[in-house]
């Protein structure tokens, strides 16, 4: 299954949708349009946010989180940190008419632009933005209200799994799609910040191709691009990255992020994974064919070779290059009779034998 996000088609077939998240690592409006801007000029697919009014949202503003922070790029020294969830999400708050300036951006740099949302006006917000996609948190796979109003826009719907069960993934597409919305990526997010080896799972791709007819994402908790890379070759059909300006940020994901100079070999080297990875199928060019024989073997005379001879073993040897008799034509070269004198070290052809 196969469907647009703003410009561009995503699911099987076509080249992997890639996301730069900005949600967890902008620091304001002015912030969040620099990322726009320059997750566009490295051509990325879309830029993607997180809608969430902090107030609504924590109930406990004393309620701790805690991640890793970068200390030293050379060293690899991080240190973790703990504050209230509270404050981390009231960092990347923004007023609906900055929501709105950032869209406008967005779109006059053509990339689609999509938010993570956690409540009944986000949606309705992002449908007034003009949204081709909204994305539900993990945490939310099991909020059905929730699902069931997103499925009713016309957006696409980009569902993150993270530590759900299969079952509450069923359940979530199950309700998606009763509510007349199949347009659905599934989302592979490993937990953690950043997200240890053991937690990736990356084998769940397959497992959810398998499940479902919907097109499957890697949204990566992992510093560096192994892991998307991977996930590439494993036939996922979108890959989510988050950026910052600084990995060394003293904030929640800046220190699995890629920094501006990254964007484009990033980019880069998912499409060239692209084309390594070619076709199944196993389809020859003539001009390739025609170069392998430079390479290949071919029948010469080990010795002298009377006219009116039958070939055998002692008279053959095989040497480069391959364009005379090739060597899987053995069987019938032995036995054939030599039409003419063939001097040691010359090939052997058809044309010499009867």
């Amino acid at each position: 299954m196969a469907f647009k996000i703003r410009n561009k088609c995503i699911g099987e077939g076509h080249p992997c949708f890639i996301t730069f998240e900005a949600g967890p690592t902008h620091s304001g409006v002015a912030s969040a349009i620099e990322l726009v801007r320059l997750a566009a000029r490295a051509g990325a697919d879309a830029i993607k946010f997180q809608i969430f009014d902090p107030e609504k949202l924590v109930s406990d503003k004393s309620q701790l989180f805690s991640y890793d922070v970068l200390l030293d790029r050379d060293s690899g020294a991080t240190e973790t940190v703990s504050e209230p969830l509270f404050d981390i999400l009231a960092r990347r708050s923004l007023s609906t008419s900055e929501w709105r300036e950032v869209k406008a951006v967005a779109d006059a740099c053509d990339i689609a632009f999509f938010a993570t949302v956690g409540f009944e006006e986000d949606i309705a917000f992002l449908s007034e933005l003009g949204c081709d996609s909204i994305k539900i948190a993990s945490a939310d796979v099991n909020h059905l209200p929730l699902l069931k109003l997103a499925a009713q826009t016309d957006m696409s719907i980009q569902l993150d799994t993270g530590n759900a069960t299969l079952g509450e993934i069923e359940q979530a597409v199950d309700t998606i799609v009763a509510a007349g919305n199949e347009k659905i990526v599934i989302h592979q997010c490993p937990s953690g910040y950043p997200a240890h080896l053991e937690s990736i799972n990356l084998r769940m791709l397959g497992t959810l191709q398998s499940m479902f007819p919907f097109p499957t994402a890697f949204s990566d908790h992992t510093p560096g691009w192994d892991m998307d890379i991977a996930a590439v070759a494993l036939g996922c059909n979108l890959v989510e990255k988050t950026i910052t300006k600084d990995r060394t940020t003293r904030s929640v994901e800046h220190i699995m992020s890629i920094e501006e100079a990254q964007f484009g070999p990033f980019i880069q080297a998912i499409r060239d994974v692209e084309t390594a990875l070619g076709v199944s199928r196993r389809a020859l060019p003539p001009e390739q064919i025609e170069k392998r024989k430079a390479i290949r073997r071919s029948a010469y005379a080990a010795q002298n070779i009377n006219a009116g001879s039958a070939i055998t073993e002692k008279d053959i040897v095989y040497r480069r290059p391959g364009f005379g008799i090739a060597p899987n034509f053995h069987e019938q070269l032995l036995g054939a009779v030599a039409r003419q004198y063939i001097a040691e070290g010359d090939l052997i052809s058809w044309t010499s034998l009867t």
